[in-house]
């Protein structure tokens, strides 16, 4: 009986091991004040109608973070987030926009690029102090607002007046606005259920996210595929649909709702397994719906279609 005990316990040595191996703690675990930077592209193709022509939006984005722990609390961790680069290039039917952080820009300039441009690179000279649970969601974004004010108090320098100049100032609060930079920081960290997983398993996040002034509810399901040494291999898949009650965008004079935007998004990532941290990811997106324009004298619906692939990736 003692001899068939003892060739059991290899056995079982060898079945707590694989269980194991199929079982991960997947939060957020950086090291203190060591700084990992991150960068995402994002290529876009929208296709637009207007009165029945057809006009087609290509866009590509651009943008770097780093992100530095600084303290830890049972409940949360505080980092010092850095936007290294914040850049769009749009090209409508051949007439090409391109704002970025990489140019000083020029807030008293008539041209809209060079506004933007001065936003985002405004944006970039100050570090972000934030909460982040340990699924890497923003819980808060200590000195948000004190940034933005410092950004907005700008636009009192600005030559550009009327309708076109109170639409360039929404977009700018919309750039430098707590929402719109959470969901900014969370492309790079909201991923991990922050807990003990099993291969197999699955979890849920639901975030609203406001980019580009679009305020969208995303549902995502994510699910452990695999555990291969210090890397964990999810798929997710995200439901995208227009937030209740989403406040209308403001453009050049024109309001523009978009009460039926929907969507679906498509994703594969490798997650450092040690730090919580994102190895990579690619992404597919399909967006569609109607946008409704009103200005003075006018109103229309505008059919829409959004096709996008987004990358992101841990720089060493």
């Amino acid at each position: 009986m003692m001899k068939k005990n003892f060739l059991l316990l290899p056995a079982l040595i060898l079945c707590v091991s694989a269980i194991a191996q199929n079982t991960v703690s997947l939060k957020m675990n950086p090291e203190k004040n060591k700084v990992y930077r991150f960068s995402a592209t994002s290529d876009q193709i929208i296709l637009q109608t207007i009165n029945g022509n057809q006009q087609t939006i290509e866009s590509n984005a651009n943008s770097a973070i780093s992100v530095k722990m600084v303290d830890l609390t049972p409940a949360f961790l505080i980092a010092e987030i850095h936007f290294d680069t914040l850049s769009v290039k749009t090209n409508t039917m051949g007439k090409t926009i391109n704002m970025s952080s990489k140019s000083e820009g020029n807030i008293q300039s008539k041209e809209v690029a060079d506004i933007m441009s001065y936003a985002r690179n405004r944006l970039c000279k100050n570090p972000l102090y934030a909460k982040m649970d340990f699924t890497g969601k923003i819980i808060d974004i200590v000195n948000s607002k004190m940034i933005s004010d410092m950004i907005m108090k700008d636009t009192s320098s600005m030559t550009v007046t009327g309708a076109i100049g109170a639409g360039i100032k929404a977009q700018m609060q919309n750039l430098v606005s707590s929402d719109n930079m959470k969901t900014m920081i969370e492309m790079f960290t909201y991923f991990l259920p922050g807990k003990e997983i099993s291969k197999g398993e699955s979890w849920t996040s639901t975030v609203t996210s406001n980019s580009g002034g679009l305020s969208l509810d995303i549902i995502t399901n994510y699910h452990l595929d695999g555990i291969s040494g210090n890397i964990a291999s999810i798929t997710a898949e995200s439901n995208i649909k227009t937030s209740a009650n989403a406040a209308p965008m403001l453009q050049g004079g024109a309001t523009i709702t978009y009460d039926d935007i929907k969507g679906l998004s498509k994703s594969t990532l490798a997650i450092e397994i040690s730090t919580g941290l994102i190895v990579e990811e690619n992404s597919k997106t399909h967006i569609a719906g109607n946008l409704g324009l009103s200005m003075p004298g006018m109103t229309m619906q505008i059919p829409m279609d959004i096709n996008s692939d987004s990358k992101v990736v841990a720089i060493k």
